[in-house]
């Protein structure tokens, strides 16, 4: 006699753009409501690197990949202590995950961590309208929390906005922590936190570099007490125009000719810091999937990518700036936006994406690579 086990029909679920677009589905992971900024990834795998990476923070990420949830969750592929994600939107989430990795589903982390998701929802239809439209606020609500198509609407509309949003105090360290080097420590380095992945300091131990994480709040004299042999700023969530102690950290750094790195968030501080503008791009790049070239070598590098915000810098240089001659390192082939900066006078680059590569291809590795051989030099 066969028998057959029954699930719990899930709760109704509908996400509300701020322009007036609905999408019905269901519940997944908490029941209840949420609000954000909605993006998309083009990441195929990855979910768990991307809901816990804090760059993230107060946005709503929806899948662009259909069918998500196959590997489950473990607990050695966080980024950070949390799921940062506003909430999560997905088109047929795997029933049963069949990873040997895995010890919870993705339904069951979601909701452990109060994250309202909704699945069943056409994520084609819904990524099309986002980048016609652009990044916009939206709503999640389920259960209980469905009412009234008018005043769902309004209550979106109510949501602030990204732009203008000061958030990397929000998800950043609020204590200094060391992550050492892997064999023989070779350098010392300070990383300001302004929501860095978990994998970064460690792609740096791998090379023998003794990682001081320090707060986002960090002082110039904080930063040097440590020693360093160079200084690395992370990826982070919000709006770079805000970030201006990050920026007057840089210029500090950039005083002393200390060598320089900085990713994501870091790339548009450095920007910043040399004088130039930031705008917020209209749908932003998301993904583990972005071509990206190195202007130096020519080379095309398969990038992950996360930020909806990037530098107005002329392609064309070098540009003067108050710390020397600076020039674009790095484009988007998609859309010529600029993905690096490099000072040709004083030893400091940034990149607009992420070579720690967690989630995402290896192509960008040699940045670290780079950032040794300028402390190499440096020393020298």
């Amino acid at each position: 006699m066969m028998t057959t086990s029954t699930r719990p029909t899930p709760a109704p679920a509908v996400l509300v753009l701020e322009d007036g677009r609905f999408f019905r589905g269901c519940a997944y992971g908490a029941v209840g409501e949420t609000f954000g900024e909605a993006v998309f990834s083009t990441g195929m795998t990855g979910y768990q690197e991307t809901l816990t990476d804090p760059s993230y923070h107060r946005q709503v990420v929806v899948m662009t990949a259909p069918h998500v949830g196959n590997t489950g969750v473990n607990d050695e592929d966080p980024e950070s202590g949390r799921i940062w994600v506003a909430g999560y939107v997905v088109r047929d989430p795997a029933r049963v995950p069949s990873s040997w990795r895995s010890v919870r589903t993705l339904d069951e982390e979601l909701a452990g961590q109060g994250v309202v998701g909704i699945s069943g929802v056409d994520t084609r239809a819904l990524t099309r309208h986002l980048r016609e439209r652009g990044a916009m606020r939206v709503g999640i609500f389920s259960g209980e929390a469905v009412g009234a198509d008018a005043d769902l609407l309004a209550r979106v509309r109510a949501v602030p906005q990204m732009k203008g949003a000061d958030l990397c105090g929000e998800v950043a360290t609020t204590e200094s922590y060391v992550v050492p080097a892997q064999g023989e420590r070779r350098f010392t380095v300070a990383a300001v936190d302004l929501g860095i992945k978990g994998m970064t300091p460690q792609r740096m131990a791998e090379r023998g570099i003794e990682v001081h994480v320090l707060p986002a709040t960090a002082s110039v004299a904080d930063i040097y007490a440590v020693e360093p042999d160079g200084v690395f700023f992370s990826n982070g969530p919000g709006d770079p125009a805000t970030a201006d102690h990050p920026v007057s950290l840089v210029r500090g750094v950039l005083e002393r000719g200390t060598p320089l790195f900085g990713i994501c968030f870091g790339n548009q501080v450095l920007g910043r810091a040399l004088g130039f503008g930031t705008f917020k791009l209209k749908y932003g790049h998301r993904g583990i999937n972005q071509p990206v070239q190195d202007r130096a070598t020519g080379k095309v590098e398969i990038t992950a990518h996360n930020h909806g915000f990037a530098v107005d810098a002329p392609l064309e240089g070098p540009a003067p700036t108050p710390f020397g001659r600076a020039e674009v390192s790095h484009v988007c082939l998609n859309d010529q936006v600029v993905e690096g900066l490099r000072l040709l006078d004083r030893p400091a680059f940034s990149v607009q994406y992420h070579p720690e590569a967690a989630a995402g291809p290896h192509d960008a590795a040699y940045l670290f690579d780079r950032f040794v051989s300028l402390m190499e030099a440096q020393r020298a």
